[in-house]
């Protein structure tokens, strides 16, 4: 490099400090932009090979094209002249708080993981009768599949009546946390849970008073005893 410039012009020279990282810049650029383009095929090609809902390419899609941008970014920088201690003093405060952000998140991530083993794994598909329980004695949430996306799995709800007709969300981790339960076919209707019949009421009558005594009638009782007895 250094005969190099000791041959050119004295004009080109000056140029060359500018030149040569300008070219070092769009060479990085076409790399990453050639570099997302390919992956980006592959992942379309194993997507329909390996029948991949859309739902898991596009983000995965996402997660290729940062990191690719992110790591061309650090490399421009460092070909502008910005040191090496200033962009790992930059990627490790990143690191941190995208550390903090995950366990802030874990929730959300945990049902964007098990979404992921939902779609690779296959336990059920959109369609299929299942349902969650806590344990395979007590009843759960039971419905048909219609909706599986990154963070909830949507049931129509089976005991529901066909006037009001509902819906379940559950979220993908507690689907790895509980017992799923899948039918094959459609399972039998819950039956209705009569009610207790209703106690009898009893009637309360009231109590009877005691006959008033007269303290007349007892003179006149006595009275037509001696009248009796004088008689005879």
């Amino acid at each position: 490099m250094q005969l190099l410039k000791t041959r050119l012009p004295d004009w080109v020279q000056d140029w060359l400090e500018v030149i040569i990282p300008g070219t070092q810049i769009l060479l990085i650029l076409f790399v990453a932009w050639l570099l997302q383009r390919v992956l980006r095929r592959i992942v379309r090609r194993a997507s329909s090979h390996y029948q991949v809902p859309d739902e898991l390419v596009v983000p995965l899609n996402g997660l290729i094209r940062w990191i690719i941008v992110a790591s061309a970014l650090l490399l421009v920088l460092e070909r502008m002249g910005v040191s090496a201690t200033v962009l790992w003093t930059a990627f490790t405060g990143f690191a941190t708080v995208g550390a903090v952000a995950f366990f802030a998140a874990w929730s959300v991530l945990s049902n964007l993981f098990c979404a992921l083993l939902i779609f690779t794994v296959r336990p059920f598909r959109i369609g299929d009768y299942i349902e969650v329980l806590d344990t395979a004695e007590k009843p759960g949430a039971k419905g048909r599949v219609v909706d599986i996306n990154l963070l909830y799995t949507t049931l129509e709800d089976h005991g529901a009546t066909a006037e009001h007709v509902a819906w379940l969300q559950i979220p993908n981790s507690l689907v790895f946390q509980r017992v799923v339960r899948r039918f094959q076919g459609v399972p039998p209707v819950p039956a209705a849970v009569p009610l207790p019949p209703a106690a009898p009421e009893q009637a309360t009558e009231a109590p009877i008073p005691p006959a008033p005594t007269t303290a007349a009638a007892a003179p006149t009782t006595a009275g037509a005893g001696s009248a009796n007895g004088s008689q005879g």
